[in-house]
């Protein structure tokens, strides 16, 4: 478990570098995360990667975002 915290960190704090940006230096109403992958997006990958470990499975549950983290939140056991 910490692992996955640590990669979905990890992620989070690499989003800016996937944004597209006006080529203002300053960021205004967030285009930083409008261009780049969102919160519920890498939750979703690293929780479906950390699961099934298959990257189709992945890439599927990356699209569903939130509503997947939600499904993993509910069904997981806890070990």
């Amino acid at each position: 478990m910490k692992k996955i915290l640590l990669i979905a960190a990890a992620l989070f704090f690499t989003m800016s570098l996937f944004a597209q940006t006006n080529g203002s230096p300053i960021i205004q109403n967030n285009d930083a995360i409008k261009g780049g992958v969102g919160l519920g997006t890498i939750i979703a990958v690293v929780a479906s990667w950390s699961r099934n470990e298959s990257l189709l499975w992945a890439i599927l549950h990356g699209i569903l975002g939130w509503f997947y983290v939600i499904y993993f939140a509910v069904t997981r056991e806890e070990q």
